[in-house]
């Protein structure tokens, strides 16, 4: 939670930074180091996941902290395909790449579970993930109720005495 730990205290942004650590060693040692391109995608990728991790740590409010620790989750996803290609273009070994793979699929794991446990009933993830009907609509709405209408999951509406 913001506020509860410093970001560097924090298990998973401990988990992103070995990612990181060990991308670069990759991107040093193996055949993917004359592809200049590969290694910086991937390189911003790995660093991408402790960044976003620490930004929305220090953001001070839960709604940014879910929206960047999603951003970090989807730069997990991103260094999970680069390795995919990696091992597809004969830079790593299928074993080597699997073990990489299942480091950044355990960080999207506790990033995932970080967000669940935030995502409350009253929590309010912002306008990207929750529409607001449109004015108008919502003033038919309101107009319905007053008039004693109550409306069903299926979209009819029934007198509050129970009658259509």
């Amino acid at each position: 939670m913001p506020g509860s730990k410093t970001f560097e205290e924090l298990p998973v942004w401990q988990a992103a930074r070995e990612l990181v650590r060990r991308i670069y060693a990759l991107t040093r040692q193996t055949a993917s180091a004359r592809d200049r391109g590969f290694c910086d995608q991937i390189q911003r990728a790995a660093i991408s996941v402790t960044n976003n991790i620490a930004e929305g740590h220090e953001r001070g409010t839960t709604v940014e902290l879910v929206v960047f620790l999603f951003y970090a989750k989807g730069s997990a996803g991103e260094v999970r395909s680069m390795l995919w290609n990696a091992e597809d273009l004969g830079y790593l070994l299928a074993v080597d790449a699997e073990g990489l793979r299942g480091l950044a699929r355990n960080v999207s794991h506790q990033l995932r579970g970080w967000i669940a446990s935030m995502q409350t009933p009253d929590f309010n993830p912002g306008p990207k993930y929750h529409k607001e009907p449109p004015a108008g609509l919502r003033r038919w709405e309101l107009y319905l109720e007053q008039q004693g209408l109550v409306r069903l999951p299926n979209g009819r509406y029934i007198q509050e005495s129970g009658t259509e």
